[in-house]
């Protein structure tokens, strides 16, 4: 018979990871301000392996709407700058020849309800994780049932999973209102 903490705490360690990817996700959305984040994704081909740029220069946010990147090798300039311009960032590289920057555009009204939908469907997905959790911590007690866990420890055990779905819940919610802001903030 498995311990109902054991079942508690695996279907806390779900949710938390769910929550992580939530936040991880949330902090790759561009909300109109200069965030070294949106730049994870973009791999720059260094001496033939593919690697994170912020593995081979200097990424920092001089003001609110700017990035600068400053390799690291005066080589890697131009890979940077390429690398960038092939990704997904949709920002156009500007190069000084020691430095690159990312001017970041003010984002149009529709472009900000894009991104707040975006985010939405993110939060929405993190909770459906989370549901996921605690619907399968329940299920595995009901199982317990039958091997001999009294009922009344079975329910609480159910309590108290919906009490971790409920705080969960109500962490998502708060991301995601305040992604919300963040983007809608002009």
């Amino acid at each position: 018979m498995i311990d109902p903490k054991d079942i508690q705490k695996a279907a806390e360690e779900q949710m938390e990871s769910a929550m992580m990817f939530l936040d991880d996700t949330l902090s790759h959305i561009r909300a109109g301000r200069a965030n070294v984040r949106i730049l994870d994704p973009v791999k720059v081909d260094y001496y033939g392996s593919m690697t994170p740029i912020a593995n081979v220069a200097t990424i920092t946010t001089p003001d609110a709407r700017t990035i600068s990147i400053q390799p690291w090798e005066k080589a890697m300039l131009a890979k940077i700058e390429r690398a960038l311009i092939n990704s997904e960032v949709g920002i156009t590289p500007t190069n000084n020849g020691e430095v690159i920057r990312l001017i970041i555009p003010p984002l149009t009204e529709e472009r900000r309800k894009q991104l707040v939908k975006q985010c939405r469907q993110e939060a929405e997905n993190a909770k459906v994780s989370i549901r996921n959790a605690r619907r399968d911590a329940i299920e595995k007690l009901k199982k317990q049932i039958k091997e001999g866990l009294p009922e009344d420890a079975e329910k609480d055990a159910e309590n108290e999973a919906q009490k971790l779905h409920d705080r969960f819940i109500k962490r998502a919610d708060e991301m995601l209102a305040a992604k919300e802001k963040e983007i809608m903030t002009v």
